[in-house]
């Protein structure tokens, strides 16, 4: 049990400009965690063509089904992937972590760009697909807490939620990325040359964008914690374990974070654009215009929240995100209608909300651990809680809405916000925390 006596940095700390090795890491983990968004994302970009390649022709939406419930597979090995890749770069090393992760994740791509179809070879075209994407999801699960403790390990005193905040900036980077592939792949081939080739073309560019991941990932140092902690011999042999019984607390504290953010996000990001177009006939482009829109104010403005949460604290900026949806989701809901600006105002509220969730997630839930189990304390509680209650978001608010129960909406996403507002106003606040 780690017994050394909590230090804190000074409240006076001046914020620093990083050094050019810390750039350096900073880029290279952006970019990589962008790049390993990409091929992450392109499956569900290219969903429609992948289950009339993949699954045998049948009226209906069966094969559409069968492609989607491969992608669900995919989140099942989240937790999985966070518990074993998250440990592992405890034990070896972020640098190492994280080259496995996006090597894991580009393998995978490259696998389903190469794989026959079903008319090929019958039922083993779904099969290595369901395998393929297993194993991204397994990557996917690791990714989060390597490159998050990658991110902030690497930033000085005053400037690591700023850092941080670059991790949620290249998710966002990495599903955009798709969507503009898919767009200018679908408006300039024919359905033919899409189905017979262009989406492999997309797959085969997203494996080549994660080879480049790689190659940054390889070339950089591992952070001075680790190494110091690896020269220490402080290393775990059983981080997981130790996560467990040393630091319950730290753990689920991570998922009361976690809670209300997941599922605001997933509702305000991924399905308000849906629910608008199939509840109140807004046309499916405007619809995701507006996503697209928001999400790209989001990135921007990612990195200034997290230096106000650099010079003021994470617990008032979190309380802010949490504390706007207890009392604005039921009339930020209400606005919605048929109209593209109604869905754009009220989506964009509340990705401005989000901000002071996405902004200090990576930071906050580092700054929870010490060195020796901070990837898999960051990853599998996490991953956990993204499981159960943003993966479970979509299907709860589809039930509501079809069981007639949709003005209710508001109370399950203010419930979530309130359950973690009152967990970000009893937590330690963490700003100036000495941080190994």
């Amino acid at each position: 049990m780690n017994t050394r006596p909590p230090r804190t940095e000074s409240p006076s700390t001046p914020t620093q400009k990083f050094t050019p090795k810390q750039r350096t890491a900073i880029t290279a983990g952006v970019i990589g965690n962008t790049v390993e968004w990409v091929d992450w994302t392109l499956y569900a970009t290219f969903a429609k063509v992948i289950s009339d390649v993949f699954f045998p022709r049948s009226e209906g939406s069966a094969a559409l089904l069968a492609t989607l419930l491969v992608f669900a597979v995919g989140f099942v090995m989240r937790p999985v992937g966070a518990a074993i890749l998250g440990a592992y770069a405890d034990r070896h090393g972020r640098k190492k972590g994280l080259t496995l992760t996006i090597g894991l994740m580009a393998g995978a791509g490259f696998v389903i760009a190469l794989t026959p179809g079903y008319e090929m070879i019958g039922i083993a075209a779904p099969l290595v697909l369901a395998v393929a994407r297993l194993v991204q999801g397994f990557a996917a699960g690791g990714e989060f807490g390597s490159s998050s403790a990658f991110l902030v390990e690497s930033a000085g005193p005053g400037r690591r939620a700023f850092a941080g905040s670059w991790q949620q900036v290249s998710v966002g980077a990495g599903v955009l990325i798709p969507s503009l592939i898919g767009v200018v792949l679908a408006s300039s081939l024919s359905d033919e040359a899409l189905h017979s080739w262009g989406w492999r073309a997309a797959f085969i560019i997203g494996g080549v964008l994660g080879l480049v991941g790689l190659w940054l990932r390889v070339s950089v140092e591992d952070t001075d914690s680790f190494t110091q902690l690896r020269n220490e011999g402080r290393a775990r042999s059983n981080p997981l374990k130790a996560m467990f019984v040393e630091h319950p607390r730290a753990a689920l504290r991570v998922v009361g974070i976690t809670i209300a953010g997941t599922l605001t996000y997933y509702t305000w990001v991924d399905y308000l654009p849906i629910h608008t177009n199939a509840t109140y006939g807004l046309p499916l482009d405007e619809a995701l215009l507006s996503q697209t829109l928001c999400t790209i104010i989001f990135m921007v403005l990612l990195p200034f929240v997290g230096k106000l949460s650099d010079r003021f604290g994470r617990r008032p900026t979190m309380a802010a995100f949490a504390g706007g949806f207890v009392v604005l989701a039921w009339p930020m809901l209400q606005l919605l209608n048929g109209s593209f600006l109604s869905l754009f105002l009220v989506q964009l509220t509340g990705m401005l909300l989000i901000l002071g969730y996405s902004a200090n997630c990576a930071v906050i839930m580092a700054e929870q651990f010490p060195p020796e189990v901070r990837a898999t304390g960051i990853a599998l509680p996490y991953a956990l809680a993204v499981a159960l209650f943003g993966g479970t978001a979509p299907y709860v608010i589809t039930w509501l809405t079809s069981s007639d129960h949709g003005g209710l909406l508001w109370l399950y996403v203010s419930g979530a916000a309130l359950i973690s507002l009152v967990v970000y106003l009893r937590m330690p606040e963490t700003k100036d925390k000495e941080f190994s």
